[in-house]
């Protein structure tokens, strides 16, 4: 897609900064013994989140209201093959965030995978990877606060839709605003309601698979052979669930920003990445499994209701839309309130390293105030947009973003690629966390990235956020590296 060769050169990076400069404690996983040492970031902002509200962020950040809703449309299409398409693309996702726990756990800081994309490729793959990332997750902000009004309207009728997603909007500014423990706090709340929410959801769903719930029967593999086979619609049909299940993991990218500013930014990295494999195998895989095999596959209320209400209602559970409509809104608020936080801290951190308008790097009381406003400001913009221009302007937004987390994860495949090596010749102590198989699992993730960018291109509901995706990359890209071209000369 565009240049990804050169090594970073010693006139694009500032001297080595030291453990306590960054405000880190000195030990063996942060020791500055590289020569090669990463930008100066996150030295003013506090360090407020603690162990639990980490370790929640982590289990409840792939839990969001694209797989309470979202994937009703993939099984639709894939049938009950869509435990496949969720394997498939949650394999990925643990290579993926194998990968950025390595370089996060070795270099924690809030710009994430922008900042080892800086080191690993050179400044204009960090300033791209890093404001795409941040338009991304304001545009989200904007779409979570529009479906959390429409939630809250259908229980108030009456009441205007724009006025919820202003106190929204306004609620989560003020809570980023304050010190980052009340981020956590809000956060470490909204992931334990979800978390038990979808633990419930498991184990009646076992129970009723077992025809142990009263007035059910075990259905058997009924669901899963039947009605077409595992297959339905053959690999065409598996092709479009794994395409929906891909973008439902987006999101799992925040604890590693989180974590930087975080008592023990190390441990705490290196903790979430160890435990995502058996959160995404319970937490996705485990629940489409549950559903396919209590509700057949082509039944109207999987799409209509969302197959979660479906098999609640299977089960004869009372109020079951109403009590899913509760558990999605506290996910697109603290989906909200994440995305807020994500893209502040990306902007900061961009700015930190001089990618971006020196006014976003301001801190006060260890907060970079000026970031969040303008993070929240541009979220808002998106609702606004969404009924002034919800015909063209809108939708072009949407699939501007639409294959954003695809680039993303491309940018942390290749600087994992070219860093492993730098880091194991000048500090091998900071490796606490490894991809495996070193770089035969990077390279067949490179690969799988690849495959789905060309699946995309095949089908016609995709096809259009690919081109849209892909002219803001390139448009950044070459803005990133003209910036970087410019600051070499004076340099020179």
């Amino acid at each position: 897609m565009f240049p990804l060769s050169g090594a970073t050169p010693r006139l694009w990076l500032p001297p080595p900064v030291s453990a306590t400069e960054q405000g880190l404690p000195m030990s063996r996983t942060n020791a500055p013994a590289t020569t090669d040492a990463p930008p100066k970031v996150d030295s003013p902002l506090t360090h407020g989140l603690k162990q639990r509200h980490l370790s929640m962020i982590a289990l409840g950040g792939v839990i969001g209201a694209g797989l309470f809703v979202g994937s009703g449309a993939g099984i639709a299409a894939a049938g009950p093959s869509i435990v496949l398409a969720y394997g498939i693309s949650g394999a990925l996702v643990m290579l993926v965030m194998r990968m950025l726990g390595e370089m996060s756990a070795a270099n924690p800081a809030s710009g994430s995978f922008s900042v080892h994309a800086e080191r690993a490729i050179g400044p204009w793959a960090g300033f791209t990877a890093g404001w795409s990332f941040w338009v991304l997750l304001c545009v989200a902000v904007g779409l979570e606060g529009i479906g959390a009004a429409k939630i809250v309207t259908g229980w108030l009728p009456g009441t205007p839709e724009w006025a919820w997603v202003a106190l929204f909007m306004l609620v989560f500014t003020a809570t980023n605003l304050a010190a980052v423990k009340n981020f956590g706090e809000f956060e470490f709340w909204f992931a334990a309601l979800k978390v038990a929410a979808i633990t419930l959801f498991l184990v009646l769903g076992l129970l009723a698979i077992f025809g142990v719930l009263p007035d059910t029967s075990a259905p058997g593999t009924s669901n899963l052979t039947g009605e077409g086979g595992f297959l339905p619609n053959g690999s065409e049909g598996l092709v479009l669930g794994l395409l929906a299940s891909v973008f439902a993991y987006g999101g799992l990218e925040t604890v590693t920003i989180a974590a930087a500013e975080s008592e023990k930014p190390v441990q705490g990295v290196a903790r979430a990445v160890r435990t995502a494999m058996w959160r995404i195998a319970v937490f996705y895989i485990g629940s489409m499994a549950v559903i396919v095999t209590l509700v057949p596959w082509n039944d109207k209320t999987v799409v209509e209701k969302g197959p979660y209400v479906a098999a609640l209602d299977h089960m004869g559970i009372a109020h079951a839309g109403q009590i899913m409509e509760v558990i999605v809104l506290v996910a697109l608020l603290s989906a909200m309130n994440a995305n807020i936080y994500g893209a502040s801290r990306m902007a900061y951190s961009l700015v930190d390293r001089d990618q971006g308008p020196k006014a976003l790097g301001r801190i006060s009381g260890g907060v970079p105030r000026v970031a969040v406003l303008c993070s929240s400001v541009f979220g808002f913009g998106c609702v606004l947009l969404s009924y002034w221009r919800p015909d063209d302007v809108f939708p072009w937004l949407l699939n501007m973003i639409g294959a954003v987390i695809l680039v993303v994860w491309i940018f942390i495949a290749v600087s994992q690629l070219l860093l492993r090596r730098r880091t194991e010749r000048e500090a091998p102590q900071t490796l606490v966390v490894k991809m495996w198989l070193y770089p035969g699992l990077t390279w067949v993730a490179l690969a799988a990235m690849a495959a789905i960018f060309v699946l995309m291109a095949r089908q016609s509901d995709t096809r259009d956020q690919l081109l849209a995706t892909g002219v803001m990359t390139v448009v950044l890209a070459v803005l990133g590296y003209a910036r970087q071209r410019m600051k070499a000369r004076q340099a020179a």
